[in-house]
């Protein structure tokens, strides 16, 4: 049994328990409301994240994506039509297909730019998405590179599903969350987060608060780039 087949058994299995179909429905959900509220704000004319400082990294990288014109509204359009399409059962394989791209983007612009907003989110929301693309791999499979394909065909709704609860996929799904959050939390000696008052309160009573309030200063007051505020950082310590 080669990977592909041992796959396909999996998948099968999986498509026949009622949890990981409601699990899919859940990821769909969130999904889509994420990206319809994120999409209309883009819409409507308004700067995503307004609340947040020009001098920001990304509030910059927002207040000059923002004058973009058509095409940022075509962001908030391709947004909700994602969205809409993966609300809808029949079309959320092409709204997964569509969500993707523009939510690895955000990713690792959130990373990039060490964003608070969607530090945690935005990882966990890639891998919703992957979660909907395996789901759907049924639909999508004839876009991979195989050389030749089973004859397993679109899958319907089972006559009744499989009611074992999957404790080891769920402990993964608890697992990466806290990972998630972990890493926002501690995987980054200094963080410029979203205002110059919760930037300082990352140094209070760890020895480093000169340097810390300047870096702080760096990027709140000043509006630095973020290298070159890391880099003062790291040659004044």
């Amino acid at each position: 049994m080669n990977a592909v087949s041992t796959f396909e058994k999996h998948f099968l299995s999986a498509r026949q328990n009622r949890w990981y179909w409601l699990f899919s429905i859940f990821c769909r959900v969130v999904l889509a409301f994420a990206f319809f509220a994120a999409g209309m704000v883009k819409i409507v004319g308004e700067r995503f994240a307004s609340g947040l400082s020009e001098l920001h990294p990304m509030g910059a990288y927002l207040e000059a994506l923002h004058h973009t014109g058509y095409y940022y509204t075509f962001i908030g359009i391709a947004q909700v039509a994602a969205a809409m399409l993966l609300l809808i059962p029949r079309t959320a394989a092409l709204g997964a297909l569509l969500y993707f791209p523009i939510i690895v983007n955000i990713w690792l612009l959130s990373y990039a730019v060490r964003f608070e907003g969607s530090y945690v989110t935005s990882p966990l929301m890639v891998l919703a998405n992957l979660y909907l693309l395996v789901w759907n791999y049924d639909r999508l499979r004839y876009l991979l590179p195989l050389k030749e394909f089973s004859e397993m065909g679109i899958l319907q709704k089972p006559a009744k599903y499989n009611t074992k609860f999957p404790l080891l996929f769920f402990a993964f799904v608890f697992f990466t969350v806290v990972a998630a959050v972990a890493f926002a939390e501690f995987g980054h000696e200094v963080m410029p987060r979203n205002s110059l008052k919760d930037c300082k309160t990352q140094f209070a009573d760890t020895g480093q608060e000169a340097i810390g309030f300047r870096f702080c200063e760096c990027i709140h007051v000043e509006g630095q780039s973020l290298d070159d505020c890391l880099e003062e950082f790291e040659r004044s310590k």
